[in-house]
């Protein structure tokens, strides 16, 4: 049996053959390139395909090429787990760290765990699409966050109190649109107040909101009471163009995203059953679809709430069984996430039929439970629901 395992580094790997757990030869590296890959299929051009078995280490996107590659020449390749693989290479006592050690490793692996090891499946293309989007919603989300973060400091030192009249969930734009604009509470008292009302008014049904008349009352007041603690220059309001643009820029970035993968997970067979569930809106539907995948990769509905990291493993030794439990947070930070808005939803929506998630919540809540915990009793609740809805789908 050959057993082989594949370092995986950004733009290389290097590569480990044993047979029977009898190192070949020694450990050799490819770049992930048409030629690297022939190197490796002239290693191995001799061996049975059907007595060959590959190993590598989930790297997020490094591991790609090469496992896709393979796939392609329908080679059995195993996408391991990366903690799996340090437990196993914590056995030993001395720590060596080097990337041809580390491949032999990976093949002594392949041979031990040889008959338990699980073939990697492609998932059907939309559910591959719509996790691609959904990483691109969330990594436009992390600079969503500093940027608001920039923005509240600018502020903050440009016109304290300036956001206190906006309903910043809903008018978040048209705040922006005006911040932009009345930066500075010198840029206000200049004008007479109705001028600057109507002003304010203009902007708001631009944006189809119909508070302009208080929103500008309320800014012409705060205006004449603030102390800013930057001057109205062309160096702060450069600085204020460049936050403001960004924001609006990863805002339609972010729509966009979402429309997309809403027009993608239409295709899917679950998408109604999803949408109809409560706490779970427009912009969850598809990214909690993307992140679960396709339901039938889970054995039940325990490996889908393992997977998500929410799951609260036995400790017991001896007489001590262990009471209170943290959740792994070992699973799919993203799908945590998803489920976490989820439950704000249903906190804040207070939905009175389907409601069992909800009133699971606030039965914890009853018992004395921490909020957090009360939150994450009912995700674990919803995602066996949503598993036990969407598996009946396929069935």
């Amino acid at each position: 049996m050959y057993a082989i395992g594949i370092d995986v580094s950004k733009g290389k790997s290097t590569i480990a053959i044993n047979l029977n757990g009898i190192l070949l030869e020694k450990p050799f590296e490819i770049k992930h390139t048409n030629e690297g890959f022939d190197m490796l299929l002239e290693k191995i051009k001799e061996f049975p395909k059907e007595n060959i078995k590959f190993v590598m280490e989930a790297t997020g996107i490094y591991h790609l090429p090469i496992l896709l590659k393979l796939l392609e020449l329908k080679y059995f390749v195993c996408v391991e787990n990366a903690f799996l693989i340090k437990k196993y290479f914590d056995v030993n006592l001395r720590k060596v760290k080097t990337d041809k050690k580390d491949a032999v490793k990976l093949a002594n692996y392949c041979s031990d765990k040889w008959n338990i090891l699980k073939t990697y499946t492609i998932q059907d293309n939309t559910y591959e699409e719509l996790k691609f989007l959904s990483r691109q919603y969330n990594q436009q989300i992390s600079l969503k966050v500093k940027a608001k973060v920039q923005l509240g400091n600018l502020i903050d030192l440009t016109f304290p109190s300036f956001s206190n009249p906006f309903n910043i969930e809903n008018q978040y734009l048209f705040m922006l649109d005006v911040y932009e604009k009345y930066y500075h509470p010198k840029l206000i008292v200049a004008l007479e107040e109705k001028t600057f009302v109507e002003d304010i008014q203009e902007i708001a049904q631009k944006r189809g909101h119909r508070t302009g008349l208080r929103v500008g009352i309320e800014l012409y007041k705060l205006a004449k009471e603030t102390i800013p603690t930057r001057p109205s220059n062309k160096y702060t309001q450069l600085a204020v163009t460049t936050c403001v643009d960004s924001l609006r820029s990863i805002e339609k970035a972010t729509n966009d995203i979402i429309a997309q993968m809403n027009e993608l997970a239409r295709e899917l067979p679950e998408y109604d059953i999803v949408r109809k569930m409560k706490g779970v809106g427009n912009k969850i539907c598809p990214r909690i679809i993307a992140e679960i995948g396709d339901v039938r990769k889970y054995k039940n509905a325990n490996s889908l709430i393992a997977s998500a990291g929410i799951d609260t493993p036995p400790y017991q030794s001896g007489k001590f069984t262990a009471t209170n439990i943290h959740i792994s947070k070992r699973g799919n930070k993203y799908l945590r996430k998803c489920g976490y808005e989820i439950m704000k939803s249903l906190k804040a929506t207070k939905p009175t039929n389907d409601s069992s998630v909800y009133d699971y919540i606030v039965k914890k809540e009853i018992e004395g439970k921490p909020m957090d915990v009360c939150k994450i009793a009912g995700l674990n609740k919803f995602l066996r629901i949503y598993y036990a809805r969407v598996k009946e789908v396929y069935n």
